[in-house]
């Protein structure tokens, strides 16, 4: 869906206006608070902002067809995996930045400059409130045998799961990986089915003791305005794994500016505004994530959360190792 937004009066921290110009975003997200952003955008700079709006694999896929004909100067998708595809079918090219280099930690953009995240998410365990073990700490405490049946978690498919292996496949080695793949497995309460909400879900009602789910899931719940939603978030409780140790695993939403970009200087405007502290706290409020920027204030049900230590692994990792995860939970048999 092509869409363009509309200008309100903002004063920003950004260059002098630019008249009669724009820049094309091919975006997988689709949060009606976003249009604040590019309302904002346009009102500092006179860049009128394009919207394309489909699914990451649709947009990927729309500007590998059109090539170097391509309106896209940006594409924003959810997950290092999903970024790794694009980086592999060449459709970025490097972002020359020190705004976004500065603002942007280290371990959330591309070794090569090539995407740079804009928000975070931990995946994280589970219980029901004041059910966790004593002894239930890591990741790799998931394929406990004391465990057994016990475990919601989604598909192998899913690509935030091939993410956290990959991650393990860079922290353990891969013979531990699998080991632990094959673990979780067998400590399955029931057969994969639903998104990360259903696992709550399935928590909350006694289908096991242990789920497995993105924190903007949980945030989402309990902002909801369904009170069996708010129910399912009340009746559970997560915690940030390895926190004496490696640290939680952690995803991104990131972008980067196309190879064919025609309005390339407007679209690195763009991104670094994005980093803003005005642009990052509407960003993670519209989806209960986390700010990329450190210190960004942010609201909702998930802002008491955001002191954690996360692993520190460059999120350019999970694309990397994303084969052979795969490979290891079929090989397994994880569903």
């Amino acid at each position: 869906m092509l869409r363009t937004t509309a200008a309100v009066s903002l004063s920003l921290l950004l260059t002098a206006p630019a008249l009669a110009q724009e820049v094309n975003i091919y975006t997988s997200r689709h949060y009606d608070t976003d249009l604040q952003l590019y309302d904002n955008f346009t009102a500092a700079t006179g860049i009128r902002v394009n919207l394309i709006e489909g699914t990451g694999e649709q947009l990927l896929e729309r500007i590998r067809t059109e090539g170097v004909n391509s309106p896209a100067d940006i594409y924003i998708t959810v997950d290092g995996g999903r970024l790794h595809r694009a980086v592999e079918a060449g459709i970025f090219a490097p972002i020359d930045s020190a705004i976004l280099e500065a603002r942007v930690p280290e371990n959330f953009q591309h070794p090569d400059n090539l995407w740079f995240g804009l928000t975070a998410r931990a995946r994280v365990i589970f219980t029901r409130v004041g059910e966790r073990p004593e002894w239930l700490d890591s990741y790799e405490d998931l394929a406990d045998p004391r465990l057994e049946n016990e475990i919601c978690i989604r598909s192998s498919s899913n690509i935030y799961n091939i993410s956290l292996l990959a991650e393990l496949i860079d922290r353990l080695g891969a013979e531990a990986a699998e080991a632990w793949a094959a673990g979780v497995a067998h400590n399955l309460a029931r057969p994969p089915q639903g998104g990360d909400r259903d696992q709550l879900r399935a928590l909350a009602a006694g289908e096991c003791s242990v789920a497995v789910s993105n924190t903007y899931y949980w945030g989402a719940l309990a902002a909801s305005d369904n009170p069996e939603d708010r129910s399912v978030a009340e009746a559970v409780e997560f915690f940030y794994p390895d926190q004496d140790g490696a640290g939680a695993h952690v995803n991104i939403s990131g972008a980067g500016v196309t190879v064919n970009a025609p309005n390339r200087e407007n679209a690195i405007r763009f991104l670094e505004y994005l980093v803003s502290d005005e642009a990052q706290t509407i960003l993670a409020d519209s989806n209960n994530e986390f700010p990329i920027v450190e210190g960004v204030a942010i609201h909702g049900p998930i802002a008491p959360y955001t002191a954690f230590r996360n692993s520190g692994v460059n999120v350019a990792i999970y694309g990397l190792n994303a084969a052979q995860a795969t490979e290891i939970f079929d090989r397994v048999g994880f569903p």
